[in-house]
């Protein structure tokens, strides 16, 4: 059962990462977009230009921590 744990803490850490706050972002996103898909409305591409923009956001952050420490 130690596998499990293992497991567990391996895909927590794929997924979450670094940065909990853009994951929750993302996991809301696919969910409005399989929202939107179930309504008919074809709006599929709003996915990967959020997933590009919450990752600028995030890059940009990390910068602005990594220059204030200095």
């Amino acid at each position: 059962m130690k596998w499990l744990g293992q497991f567990g803490r391996f895909w927590y850490d794929f997924i979450v990462g670094d940065d909990w706050r853009l994951a929750i972002c993302v996991v809301v996103m696919v969910g409005v977009v399989t929202f939107l898909a179930h309504r008919g409305v074809d709006w599929w591409w709003l996915l990967p230009v959020a997933v590009a923009a919450l990752l600028a956001v995030s890059i940009t952050r990390e910068l602005r921590k990594a220059q204030s420490a200095k």
